[in-house]
């Protein structure tokens, strides 16, 4: 019996592209690297070739060739909660889309041992720059007075940078005035806020936009409870209130979640949304159009955010100027908010 061979066939390289392609390295080299001299039908050609062949680009040979790793670093905290995980995925995929990759590392508390730590591993891995997403001031706190080598950007609400150290963010300050701004015009005055953890950067930049509001429409910012974003807490404390006999007419909830927990609670006690209660949220979680009733609420562009805040690490790692100007909310209008009955 003939001997079987164990060899794999040979990985195509750039030069086969280039041989079949009966174009040099370099023309190879520039439409990998979308240099703009190259003629549209030259690189389309080339591009098919490269599919035809089952051309991989290899990424130490970029490294090597370029002195640039391509990779950037994205350091989190891990959190379940809806801003922090849409941002993350969407990192990933924008970051993937400008022929990026990334290294994700996730820390835990204590934070001042896991953050230093976990910064140094990426920096090690020879990243380009690195991005965190920090939710929590007691881990942006360490991400600041750490000692990193390469460009270092943190998504932080309305945190503003540092000479040391980028910042980005979506004007979620803004967001929060615009939900309370709504029920404002829809005549309402007695507009409490459920609030996020003002541990978190976005909890405390919500309800300032809520306390914003109310001041600028001249009126005085009322109830205010603060919770941990879980619809669990929000449910709980608003038979609570329906126990005690104070429940206002109108409520920011600082998540779509925690507005969950509250119009459930609200249900069962026999009172309505909006009819009674008006109530809008912020996030616009998958499925807010089919909660009951479905829900006005404020919308994150997790997308747009992703690619803004790349934008400007890359900018830092190029050293050239970019827009930091935060990416904008929008306001969804939905049914769970109406105008306020007159007294």
């Amino acid at each position: 019996m003939a001997p079987v061979s164990s060899s794999r066939p040979r990985k195509p390289n750039i030069s086969d592209v280039a041989q079949v392609a009966g174009v040099s390295y370099q023309t190879v080299s520039r439409v990998l690297n979308n240099a703009p001299d190259v003629s549209a039908a030259t690189r389309e050609r080339i591009q098919q070739i490269i599919k035809d062949l089952g051309y991989r680009r290899s990424r130490t040979a970029t490294a090597l060739s370029t002195s640039r790793s391509t990779t950037i670093g994205i350091l989190t905290d891990g959190s379940p909660r809806f801003g922090p995980v849409g941002t993350l995925m969407a990192l990933e995929k924008v970051a993937r889309q400008k022929g990026y990759f990334t290294t994700v590392v996730t820390v835990e508390e204590p934070y001042m041992t896991s953050v230093p730590k976990a910064l140094d591993t990426l920096d090690e891995v020879g990243v380009d720059g690195i991005i965190v997403i920090a939710p929590l001031l007691s881990m942006a706190a360490e991400v600041r007075s750490a000692a990193i080598h390469v460009p270092v950007e943190m998504i932080a609400a309305g945190v503003s940078s540092t000479p040391s150290l980028f910042t980005y963010s979506e004007d979620q300050e803004l967001g929060a005035r615009m939900a309370t701004q709504h029920l404002i015009e829809l005549g309402h005055t007695d507009i409490a806020h459920f609030a996020g953890s003002t541990d978190w950067f976005d909890g405390r930049v919500r309800k300032r936009g809520w306390e914003g509001a109310m001041r600028d429409a001249g009126l005085e910012p009322g109830l205010c409870v603060e919770g941990d974003w879980s619809p669990g807490w929000a449910y709980r404390t608003g038979l609570q209130l329906v126990e005690e006999g104070a429940v206002p007419r109108a409520v920011f909830a600082a998540s779509d979640h925690t507005a969950l927990g509250l119009i459930r609670a609200l249900s069962e006690s026999g009172i309505r949304v909006p009819e009674d209660v008006s109530v809008v949220g912020f996030d616009d979680v998958e499925g807010s159009e089919f909660f009951l009733p479905p829900l006005t609420t404020v919308r994150q562009d997790f997308t747009a955010l992703a690619h803004a805040s790349i934008e400007v690490l890359l900018g830092a790692i190029e050293g050239r100027e970019v827009d930091r100007a935060p990416s904008m909310p929008l306001l969804v209008r939905r049914q769970s908010a109406a105008r306020a009955h007159k007294a």
